[in-house]
């Protein structure tokens, strides 16, 4: 079978599609073949710079893929040849808190990825796909939707009523979009893009700021707040928006600390201040998976794809990723 694999620190072009064995599942483990994979950040960086990661090499990368079953290892229940299923970020993340084993578990870093034509993984590392979604949708849950979710419904504990601060139009803030509207509540959205912005509008988003035109755009968030601020803010960006995100966010309010796009300092003092609780969230548990499929399967809820890519132009679509475009998810498709 074919895999993508990261052979050295040479970036996207350096990826090597490889002639691989099939591999077989032993216990406790299934195989499966995988009909589509979806990218993001964190794949990118891991392959334009895996030395920071530490990797070994050859690395099959991607975290996130779903497909069927093709063969189950001995001492599986629950899980059968064809069924349709998606992979967990985490292999070793069943429930309760993080932990360094659970880090230890994660899929195209710690363990190889699943950029192949199949792959085996452990029998409690992979998840049902709701029934209504494609393969294709069902590859973009894995780490932005689970991240997504985890921000709001774990940590945040979104109510109706209140008010979610979202940053940009990746596949975290898309998908936090998605969550926040069936769960009730009121979303302020900011983007570059006047265009993505319409677009999130259509979505449901119940205000946006282009905070190129508005550099300040905490003011503007306050604005829209009546000076109080947003209950709760996803932030992505990292040190370089979260100054920022802090002083959008009310007193006792909670910030998702999600990604680290951008470089700055921060200055604690204003966290205190504010009594707030900034969380750093890391994609979730198997337990998170399936409450979150349960919200997408009971609202038919459909991630939003913006481009698919054929396997074997796996390249393309990390420079598509990394030319930062993209509204949504990125695909690539067997």
């Amino acid at each position: 079978m074919k895999a993508w694999q990261i052979v050295s620190d040479g970036g996207i072009d350096a990826l090597t599609l490889a002639d691989v064995a099939t591999p077989e599942p032993g216990p406790g483990e299934v195989r499966v073949k995988i009909a589509a994979s979806s990218i993001n950040f964190r794949d990118l960086m891991t392959i334009k710079d895996p030395k920071a990661r530490n990797l070994p090499y050859p690395r099959i990368p991607n975290s996130d893929g779903a497909g069927a079953i093709t063969a189950v290892g001995a001492g599986v229940t629950g899980l059968k040849v064809g069924d349709r299923v998606a992979s967990c970020f985490f292999q070793a993340w069943p429930a309760g808190p993080c932990s360094v084993d659970v880090m230890n578990s994660a899929l195209g870093g710690a363990l190889d990825g699943v950029l192949a034509e199949e792959v085996v993984l452990k029998a409690g590392g992979v998840i049902p796909v709701p029934e209504h979604l494609s393969l294709e949708q069902a590859a973009t849950l894995p780490c932005a939707a689970l991240t997504a979710w985890h921000a709001l419904a774990e940590v945040a504990q979104v109510k109706a009523g209140q008010t979610v601060l979202l940053l940009g139009t990746g596949g975290v803030s898309i998908f936090a979009l998605q969550f926040a509207k069936i769960m009730g509540a009121r979303v302020i959205l900011t983007s570059s893009s006047d265009e993505k912005l319409e677009r999130a509008k259509a979505m449901g988003a119940d205000e946006t700021v282009n905070y190129r035109k508005t550099p300040d755009w905490q003011d503007a968030v306050m604005d829209l707040t009546g000076g109080v601020g947003v209950d709760t803010t996803v932030e992505v960006g990292g040190a370089g928006t979260l100054s920022r995100s802090i002083a959008a966010t009310r007193v006792g309010g909670s910030i998702g600390l999600i990604g680290v796009l951008t470089g700055g300092e921060i200055n604690p003092t204003l966290i205190m201040r504010k009594s707030l609780k900034v969380q750093g969230i890391y994609v979730g548990s198997s337990k998170m998976f399936a409450d979150m499929n349960a919200a997408i399967s009971l609202h038919r809820l459909e991630p939003v794809i913006d481009q698919t890519f054929a396997f074997d132009d796996a390249r393309a679509a990390y420079k598509a990723m990394e030319a930062a475009g993209h509204f949504g998810k990125i695909v690539i498709t067997a």
